[in-house]
């Protein structure tokens, strides 16, 4: 059986964090102080863990509304993504007839 590459790890650094999700970067910087992101240091910068960052966007709630009112998730509804398996909420998708 043949092995499926793994990808990689998506890191950004604290800016594009902080655009791509609507919020300051001081509430990343103090996110990574409590430790709720995962991150890595690479030449005295932070890059964070893309996935901890969507996950963490998920469970905080002030965050979630920056998120979809200024950050990438102000554009979902434009997606119209039609695939129940990559839904994020699939009851709310009307199957085609």
């Amino acid at each position: 059986m043949e092995k499926i590459p793994m990808p990689l790890d998506v890191r950004v650094s604290i800016g594009e964090a902080s655009r791509l999700f609507g919020i300051h970067a001081r509430t990343i910087r103090r996110a990574i102080a409590l430790g709720e992101l995962r991150y890595i240091v690479v030449r005295g910068r932070y890059k964070v863990h893309f996935g901890s960052l969507v996950a963490w966007s998920q469970r905080t709630a002030t965050v979630r509304n920056k998120r979809d009112a200024k950050g990438i998730g102000q554009w979902v509804d434009q997606w119209k993504i039609s695939n129940t398996k990559f839904s994020p909420h699939p009851p709310s998708i009307t199957k085609k007839k």
